[in-house]
């Protein structure tokens, strides 16, 4: 077992856990740790708690030291300094005449190196625009291109439900989703109703994933044949959450609307599938 801590860089950004050497943290507390990247400043976000070694990835990095004012400050200090380093670089990207979009600017907590964070089409060489930058801020120079996701997240705003985004908000990491998902769930597969502001499918469709799951092993699917109280027939709708089922009985002609059944008083005979077709596929090609 092993005591540790854990470390948030970001506001809404990955927990690390670290070794606390003894000191009692509370959540929010500031603390000065070694990283990858050098010595970093970030917020406990996990008070002191023990863990299963095999949990651990990587060896545990010790705690620097709890920050004191002079921390506090330079971290202050470094946020003003990404401003003033994030308009320099538009204006080099602009110069430069690169197809780029400029997201955001990291100093490491010891100004040893400065991350610009970009989104871009495809490719770009930015090899020229470095040794620009290098020039002026006098320290390491790192670009990194991300995705749209990370875009969404990094600048944050409101989705389609009104509130901040989820990925902004309170999510660490991104969570896997896909068409299938939304197609178990029943939505339109319309890609404006489907993904968020980032393009992409909204995160929010693997909250109730596993209830709807659940729901699926119970509920026969359209395509199902069952048999009810007047006779067998096709399921041609479903809904899920109150458990009906709309049925085209055998017996029935072909002008008479399909009758309502709950699950409950129908027996599956044969179900049917759930299958994102290629021409759906093709259609929203791109949000997954």
């Amino acid at each position: 077992m092993a005591e540790v801590i854990g470390v948030r860089f970001k506001e809404v950004g990955k927990v690390y856990y670290f070794d606390p050497l003894d000191n009692k943290l509370n959540k929010g507390d500031m603390v000065v740790v070694e990283t990858a990247r050098g010595l970093e400043c970030g917020e406990v976000a996990t008070p002191n708690k023990t863990i299963d070694e095999g949990e651990l990835t990587h060896p545990l990095k010790p705690l620097i030291r709890i920050a004191d004012e002079n921390d506090i400050k330079h971290l202050a200090e470094n946020k003003l300094k990404e401003k003033e380093a994030y308009k320099i670089c538009e204006q080099k990207i602009a110069n430069h005449k690169l197809e780029m979009k400029l997201v955001n600017v990291e100093y490491t907590f010891d100004n040893s190196k400065i991350l610009f964070y970009f989104t871009a089409d495809g490719r770009v060489d930015f090899r020229a625009l470095v040794k620009d930058l290098a020039s002026v801020f006098r320290t390491r120079i790192e670009l990194r291109q991300i995705g749209v996701r990370d875009e969404a997240k990094m600048l944050g705003g409101l989705g389609i439900c009104g509130k901040p985004f989820c990925c902004a908000s309170y999510m660490g990491e991104f969570q896997p989703v896909s068409i299938k998902m939304a197609k178990e769930q029943g939505l339109s597969l319309s890609p404006v109703k489907i993904s968020g502001t980032c393009g992409r499918l909204m995160c929010c469709l693997k909250y109730e994933q596993e209830a709807y799951t659940d729901l699926l092993k119970k509920t026969p699917k359209v395509g199902a044949i069952v048999n009810t109280p007047e006779g067998k027939g096709l399921v041609v709708e479903n809904n899920l959450i109150a458990g009906t089922l709309k049925v085209k009985l055998d017996k029935a002609l072909d002008d008479v609307a399909p009758k309502n059944f709950t699950v409950k008083e129908c027996k599956l005979v044969k179900d049917g599938y759930i299958k994102v077709n290629k021409k759906e596929m093709e259609e929203l090609k791109g949000l997954e």
